[in-house]
């Protein structure tokens, strides 16, 4: 099963990256158990973000570029689901990506959500890792149930 998902990844070279992410990868475990009294349900959704990686239109070709529009959709998505869960709002836009939409019920509730972020120790690269920091502090803040 990894090694599939692993061939469906998309992986391309930017100038930020010489395998940069140009897809997330989501892993769900679905775990089922029972013992003397009850029957228990479960699912772990194990998630590697692409990278919002802000890219001139000259270092990319089209296709690139088109892949990280995509992505910062997706993320920004995700950052609107986590600042309505963070504000308690009735409304949370789970449908505005399919990430957040196979997250819905993995974020409510009595839940548990755990980020690692991965940022890079260069200073070539500190305003993605300062984006990615930001965007965790915002998670943080999210409590669930």
């Amino acid at each position: 099963v990894l090694e599939r998902g692993q061939r469906n990844r998309l992986v391309g070279t930017t100038d930020a990256h010489a395998h940069s992410s140009r897809s997330h990868c989501v892993l769900s475990v679905h775990v089922e158990g029972t013992n003397a009294t009850q029957r228990v349900r479960g699912r772990l959704h194990l998630i590697d973000l692409a990278g919002s990686e802000k890219l001139p239109k000259r270092l990319v070709g089209e296709a690139r570029l088109a892949e990280s529009v995509h992505i910062n959709k997706s993320l920004s998505a995700l950052g609107d689901v986590f600042a309505a869960l963070a504000a308690r709002e009735k409304h949370v836009p789970f449908r505005n990506s399919q990430l957040t939409f196979l997250l819905q019920d993995s974020l409510g509730g009595d839940s548990k959500v755990v980020m690692v972020v991965n940022i890079s120790p260069s200073s070539h690269h500190l305003s993605e890792s300062l984006n990615s920091l930001q965007f965790a502090s915002r998670v943080r803040k999210v409590q669930l149930g």
